[in-house]
């Protein structure tokens, strides 16, 4: 009997040790209308300290970047680039050894895109990102989207 307990208690401790991290990333999704064809579309990421997440311009070799993936929608065009705006951080990290660039607190990403007009339609996507403090990374992050376009 007193192997058995033992034997629950540690599959008990196995399974915490598995235990999925939590996202500290807060995000929010939201489209506004700039012509009558045209929508801003606003990704806002909360990073909360001592979390950082790494740019979308990071170069090969490093960190993972954060990425924007739109889903093909035939009724929707992007219009130019995702641009991600907030207080960008350059450190040259002795783990990764080399030079990166991060953002902790807000951070905004925006893309246009042109939609045929009168349609009603929605994007939809994922972001890809990975969070690291001082100590620790957490593994890479999908975070699906889908926002409706009026």
């Amino acid at each position: 009997m007193k192997k058995l307990f033992l034997l629950v208690l540690s599959l008990g401790f196995l399974q915490m040790g598995f235990a999925q991290i939590k996202d500290p990333v807060a995000w929010t999704f939201e489209a506004k209308k700039k012509t009558a064809d045209t929508f801003e579309i606003t990704i806002t990421a909360n990073v909360p300290k001592p979390w950082h997440m790494y740019s979308q311009n990071m170069p090969a070799g490093g960190p993972v970047p954060t990425k924007i993936v739109f889903n093909t929608n035939p009724l929707v065009k992007k219009a130019g680039n995702t641009k991600e705006t907030g207080k960008l951080e350059k450190i040259n990290d002795k783990i990764f050894g080399m030079e990166v660039l991060f953002y902790s607190g807000k951070v905004v990403y925006t893309q246009l895109v042109k939609v045929k007009p009168g349609i009603k339609t929605n994007i939809a996507g994922y972001v890809n990102y990975m969070v690291c403090d001082d100590e620790q990374c957490l593994p890479p992050t999908k975070k699906q989207f889908d926002i409706k376009l009026l």
